[in-house]
């Protein structure tokens, strides 16, 4: 499976809703990696985009630095959130991504053309609108813009995109956001605009081939990464991008609802242009919101996930994230939220029974581990299925369920009020569903499936440290970038 995020602008750090797509994605990875399944997760940052230019004018300092810092902090996130990712792609600096971009805009040369265009733009989402203000919420009003730009004929596209996604050959889930973009597609396509003066764009982007008093839009640019980053979007001697996209039968962007036009259609008809393969499945995500309102850079409600490990612990922010946030539906944040899910179900409940497992396993056999028993139970066949419908919270309550049937257990046999083989049998058995969760919990919480599997893996036990620390409740605040 080739398992991608969407690449952000760089125009401020990271923040929450960043690290949710991340988590998603690397539990994704971690899970098809445990089935022994070839992985290939990329993640990265959008550098060229005319946002970063304006974010770095009201710093006052050169846009290169400003954008290599914020690059950093996004890459940096690996330690803090336990990130598996196996390439990360910076749209400025990677040494393939420019000659891929020039090679797609030439492969798709018979769809474009130039014309003089006027509209109402928007640079918080860098796109042009028919009409204010902007539908994703962005603040700033709308820039009117007039000038010569390449256009793509998208309008060509129609109806073999609606065919693509209707027959499930492009999946998109959930099935409202597929419906959503074949409504979009019935409607009408107009030809879009793919380049932008070099001047409003301050000389920073790739140059339209041919064509220096233009830059490529950053939409273009930055959809093209998924491939350029596979040896710039070519097949040199069957390398990457032969292995993971022209040969790869999984293809799975994950995005975000705001950028489903983006990757589902106009991504898609560039690839049919070009006569490239497309991606085979597209996962989006609705928003986390802060107090009903979308989390984001802009409206200074953005809390900053390496911030919120630092305080609460890679766990507490990876759990309330595959634990909380729905599959359909935006999810509410705070730190309070954050912080009762993770002591409730972390040392109350995962460290509570390995600790009470371990301790009658050392107070009553003398730590050793029985060959007695079974796990109460297998969950691989719902967390399959709950990932393969790209449901992460199904799939975190589908392992939970390991914890609460053992609690359940060790209340039902009471293994203090046991002998001999009896006890043998009960404690073997909590001991092995122990195990069996470490394994289960891996892709989700690799950090504290390991400590599971320290506490519980060998053949003889001793009493473990606590495995989770509980946490003290915020006063009233977020931890804010």
């Amino acid at each position: 499976m080739y398992i991608t995020t969407t690449i952000p602008y760089v125009n401020a750090r990271p923040h929450l809703g960043h690290a949710l797509e991340l988590v998603q994605a690397d539990v994704l990875a971690r899970h098809h990696r445990r089935r022994g399944e070839p992985v290939r997760f990329q993640t990265g940052t959008d550098d060229n985009s005319l946002k970063n230019v304006l974010a770095a004018e009201a710093a006052g300092v050169p846009v290169r630095e400003l954008v290599d810092r914020n690059a950093a902090a996004f890459e940096g996130l690996r330690g803090p959130l336990a990130l598996s990712f196996d390439s990360f792609i910076r749209t400025s600096t990677h040494p393939g991504h420019r000659d891929g971009v020039e090679r797609i805009w030439r492969e798709t040369a018979h769809d474009l053309y130039q014309r003089h265009y006027e509209g109402l733009y928007c640079v918080g989402c860098e796109q042009f609108y028919p009409e204010g203000p902007c539908p994703d919420g962005h603040e700033a009003p709308l820039q009117r813009v007039s000038e010569q730009n390449w256009f793509f004929r998208l309008s060509r596209y129609q109806d073999e995109l609606h065919a693509l996604i209707s027959d499930g050959r492009l999946r998109i889930e959930p099935a409202a956001r597929r419906n959503e973009v074949l409504a979009f597609v019935a409607a009408g396509l107009d030809d879009i605009s793919v380049s932008r003066s070099a001047v409003r764009a301050r000389g920073w982007g790739i140059p339209v081939p041919g064509d220096p008093a233009q830059v490529v839009y950053v939409w273009w640019d930055a959809l093209a990464n998924y491939i350029t980053a596979l040896d710039g979007g070519t097949s040199p001697d069957g390398g990457d991008y032969e292995r993971w996209w022209v040969r790869e039968p999984s293809k799975v962007h994950l995005v975000g609802k705001g950028v489903i036009r983006f990757h589902a259609v106009y991504w898609p008809a560039m690839l049919l242009s070009a006569g490239r393969p497309l991606p085979t499945a597209i996962f989006v995500h609705d928003y986390l919101t802060a107090d009903g309102r979308k989390i984001s850079k802009s409206s200074g409600n953005a809390a900053d996930p390496a911030a919120l490990v630092a305080a609460y612990g890679t766990d507490a922010v990876r759990w309330w994230l595959l634990r909380e946030v729905p599959r359909v539906g935006d999810a509410d944040f705070t730190e309070t939220r954050l912080v009762t899910r993770a002591d409730e179900d972390l040392p109350n409940g995962l460290g509570n029974l390995v600790s009470r497992v371990a301790a009658m396993v050392v107070r009553f056999l003398d730590g050793h581990v029985p060959d007695e028993g079974e796990p109460l139970a297998r969950v691989d066949g719902a967390v399959d299925e709950a990932l393969a419908g790209f449901d992460f919270r199904r799939a975190a309550l589908a392992v939970w369920t390991l914890v609460e049937e053992a609690n359940k257990y060790v209340e039902l046999t009471r293994p203090w009020q046991q002998s001999g083989r009896e006890r043998e049998t009960s404690l073997g058995t909590l001991v092995r569903t122990c195990r069996e969760l470490a394994v289960q919990l891996e892709p989700f919480l690799p950090g504290a499936a390991a400590r599971v599997l320290a506490a519980v893996g060998a053949d003889r036990l001793t009493r473990p440290d606590p495995l989770f620390p509980r946490h003290a409740r915020p006063a009233g605040h977020r931890t804010a970038g």
